[in-house]
């Protein structure tokens, strides 16, 4: 069972490995089309590929609808496993660090839940991250930019309630398009927006680095006579609730150093020490705010939504992602419109139990596997059946049962009194 998962662990990792970029035909003209463009970057059409239409909005993804789904983080994993490479290269340990993270898609509306009819999905961290933390950032980018819209539609109102009509006459005009552009522009707080927006713009100068500029192993150390080389990259925190920025030795970041703390090693150009922000990686993670997967569209009408397609970020990860769907009621990879579903079916239970064992306790939070019983594929991970729980309390109730008669037969044999010869009849000499 194990040489499987580490099979499958491996396949993962190769899957990511392989793809070549090319460069995208179209030039983003905004921070969500750049970041689409950035993830073509990424994708490698194949024969009959799901990704068909790569300067589209990911409508045609291998006619797989994701648009009533949302993506949602469920485990940050990490697997010691065999290295042929560590091996042959005489390394002090042949068991390498992977990085994993487990995500589903739930269906519209029911995300916080997500009990049925999802998919769920694992997939290297590195490639999760990326296509992640792009998202999130061009989501924040285009909140900055619709609250600086925004707000400032707020103040042109302000101005013509004072009076200055002049003012107020000079914000219409910034706007062609009228109702139509506020009724885009009323997804923000202005009471909060412009602040957070504020400590964004000026993060550096007030000597924060974005942690997400180390979800790819970077040195922050260099080589001495007394230490070797350090680097910073992501690492999984809280039993895998969590994705923090740790301390590894080696540049691909397998190896953690837990007793050293990034923010030790952070300077900026003229020596000052550094902090961390975590509000951005804290995005990639959380579950009260999942992704919809389904396309930015203009206007309200069911037209311009039935014709949106997926968003990009689903249609990624779903793509590298190894899948477990039919166990949950999920039509995906079942579907006929699939173009590798064969392939995926015939190891969909492989990697059911893989998810399985990185739900369930099989590794601990470094990577260690845990000696335990053995595992059986649930939608929750693993529990306790009734026939074990009975087993368990009987031999708890049966041990201490034999030991208290134990305990009653030593007390006889050992504090009884000596026998009376003289009740009994007998004589002394």
């Amino acid at each position: 069972m194990m040489f499987k998962y580490c099979t499958i662990a491996m396949t993962l990792l190769a899957g990511v490995a392989s793809a070549n970029p090319f460069a995208a035909k179209t030039t983003p003209s905004n921070a969500a089309s750049a970041y689409h463009a950035k993830l073509m970057k990424g994708a490698v059409p194949t024969k009959n590929s799901q990704i068909r239409n790569l300067e589209g909005n990911g409508d045609d993804a291998g006619d797989i609808d994701l648009t009533g789904y949302s993506l949602r983080f469920e485990k940050c994993q990490f697997v010691k496993a065999y290295s042929q490479d560590l091996a042959e290269a005489g390394s002090d340990t042949v068991l390498a660090t992977q990085r994993f993270v487990i995500f589903r898609l739930c269906p519209a509306g029911s995300c916080s839940s997500c009990t049925s009819g999802y998919g769920e999905y694992v997939i290297d961290m590195e490639q999760y991250l990326e296509s992640a933390v792009e998202y999130r950032q061009a989501e924040q980018e285009d909140m900055c930019d619709t609250c600086d819209a925004q707000c400032y539609y707020n103040n042109g109102d302000d101005a013509a309630a004072n009076g200055d009509d002049a003012a107020a006459a000079d914000d219409g005009n910034n706007g062609d398009n009228g109702d139509e552009e506020r009724r885009r522009l009323t997804t923000v707080d202005c009471d909060t927006c412009a602040s957070d927006c504020e400590k964004i713009a000026n993060m550096e100068s007030n000597y924060y680095l974005d942690a997400t500029s180390f979800v790819s192993c970077q040195q922050i150390s260099d080589q001495t006579d007394d230490s070797v080389a350090l680097y910073a990259g992501p690492l999984c925190a809280s039993q895998g609730a969590k994705i923090k920025i740790g301390v590894f030795t080696d540049q691909y970041c397998m190896f953690l150093d837990s007793s050293k703390d990034v923010e030790n090693y952070l300077t900026d150009g003229n020596g000052n020490g550094m902090k961390l922000s975590h509000a951005l990686l804290k995005t990639t993670y959380t579950t009260s705010d999942c992704i919809s997967c389904l396309a930015d569209y203009d206007g309200d009408d069911d037209a311009g939504k039935s014709s949106a397609g997926n968003k990009e970020v689903c249609t990624t990860l779903y793509e590298y992602a190894a899948k477990c769907e039919s166990y949950h009621g999920f039509e995906g990879i079942s579907s006929n419109n699939y173009y590798d579903s064969s392939n995926q079916l015939a190891n969909e239970e492989l990697v059911c139990d893989f998810i399985s064992s990185l739900r369930g306790g099989t590794y601990s939070q470094d990577g260690e596997i845990v000696i335990g019983g053995s595992k059986v594929y649930t939608a929750g991970g693993t529990s306790t059946t009734g026939g074990q729980k009975f087993a368990l309390t009987f031999f708890i109730i049966g041990t201490v049962g034999l030991a208290v008669y134990s305990a009653m037969l030593h007390t006889q044999l050992t504090k009884g009194g000596k026998p009376n010869l003289a009740a009994q009849g007998g004589a002394m000499a």
